[in-house]
């Protein structure tokens, strides 16, 4: 795929910026006896790995669906964005006892002009180079280049802070390497951490992106034969892999036939614009005259609950003597069995002709 190759290749350009970085910051550091500078380049080490496991994340991921793997294999990016967190929770808790270990027993370093402009130059070149991948990442919907940009962005301010030690180290023999490395530690730290709680909430399930689901719902509400929207459901399979479900109300004398030219043509047309594979549910409208007064008294019982946040689907079905409908409630809401036994209690007492169905829907997406 072009968008797995263009992710490699902004990953192997980042294995070389960063093993560049480590040669020159691990020897300045060395030569200086600088523990920051050192712990720059270990971090930049850090980096450079993160940026093999995307390749390798990346390869994986993109293997054919297969009869075990029907779904695809899109998810095992994921997996790799939590083992480039895991690393650089190493590299930090490593910087962290490194600091401690400096700030017990203090040794100034010894920088030169050299060292100052090279430490300079790093700053420059990571924090544009951190741009850059963060901005591709969030062009190709790759978790693992915006973790890896946003790790980039993070260590030229660190840096900054190992060159403002440098300079007061030599303007006034005050050595703050040991407090520096620790907060270059926690630095270090937090941003792993939000890669791996952003990741592990993707590997989880989170709620569906509000925009994508505007714009879904937009799209295929446009058509005319359709009246409503309902249940958006997204299930995502990987970055570049999402299969979604919905239900359109339509008039219940629609036919067979043109409710299939209905759904093949939405289906096709949001796979075409945004790359989904969409499967629709149907709701057979016929709320007008009778049975518009029937739902005009449902929704004046619904108002008395606050967490019922929807109801639709409604249809009376005249041969069975059966109402049907559904109800989202809020997460907040803890007894809906006992809401719903109420309704159809109230139902039943205005409306004794007819059996009430009441399906339960979860507010999955906006």
């Amino acid at each position: 795929m072009e968008r797995d190759k263009k992710i490699i290749k902004v990953s192997i350009f980042g294995i070389i910026v960063n093993v560049v970085l480590v040669l020159f910051k691990a020897l300045i550091g060395i030569i200086a006896g600088s523990i920051a500078i050192i712990l720059d380049a270990v971090n930049n080490l850090s980096d450079a790995l993160s940026s093999i496991i995307t390749i390798i994340g990346t390869k994986l991921s993109g293997k054919r669906p297969d009869k075990k793997h029907p779904y695809g294999y899109g998810r095992i990016e994921y997996f790799s964005s939590v083992i480039i967190a895991v690393i650089i929770i190493i590299a930090g808790l490593t910087s962290l006892k490194e600091s401690i270990v400096k700030i017990i027993n203090p040794e100034e370093a010894n920088y030169s002009v050299y060292s100052i402009i090279i430490v300079t130059i790093a700053i420059f070149v990571k924090f544009f180079f951190g741009r850059y991948v963060k901005k591709q990442g969030e062009k190709l919907n790759s978790g693992s280049l915006v973790a890896s940009g946003t790790d980039a962005i993070s260590d030229s301010v660190v840096s900054l802070s190992t060159l403002v030690a440098a300079i007061i180290s030599i303007i006034w023999h005050i050595s703050l390497e040991g407090y520096l490395g620790v907060i270059i530690s926690l630095v270090i730290l937090k941003s792993a951490l939000e890669i791996l709680k952003d990741t592990v909430n993707e590997m989880i399930g989170v709620r569906a992106d509000g925009e994508l689901t505007a714009k879904l719902r937009e799209k295929i509400i446009s058509y005319d034969d359709v009246l409503g929207v309902y249940d958006l459901t997204l299930h995502n399979y990987g970055p570049n892999n999402i299969i979604a479900t919905a239900h359109i109300q339509v008039n219940d004398n629609e036919t067979a036939r043109s409710l299939h030219r209905i759904t093949r043509k939405i289906m096709m047309d949001i796979y075409t614009e945004f790359g989904i594979t969409l499967t629709l549910g149907i709701y057979a409208s016929n709320d007008e005259g009778e049975y518009g007064e029937i739902k005009k008294y449902l929704n004046e019982v619904i108002k008395n609950y606050k967490n019922i946040m929807q109801c639709h689907g409604f249809y009376v079905d005249e041969e069975m003597s059966n109402i049907s409908f559904d109800l989202i409630f809020s997460f907040e809401e803890l007894d809906t069995e006992k809401i719903v036994e109420e309704i159809k209690e109230k139902m039943t007492k205005k409306y004794p002709k007819y059996s009430f169905e009441v399906i339960l829907d979860t507010d999955i997406s906006d």
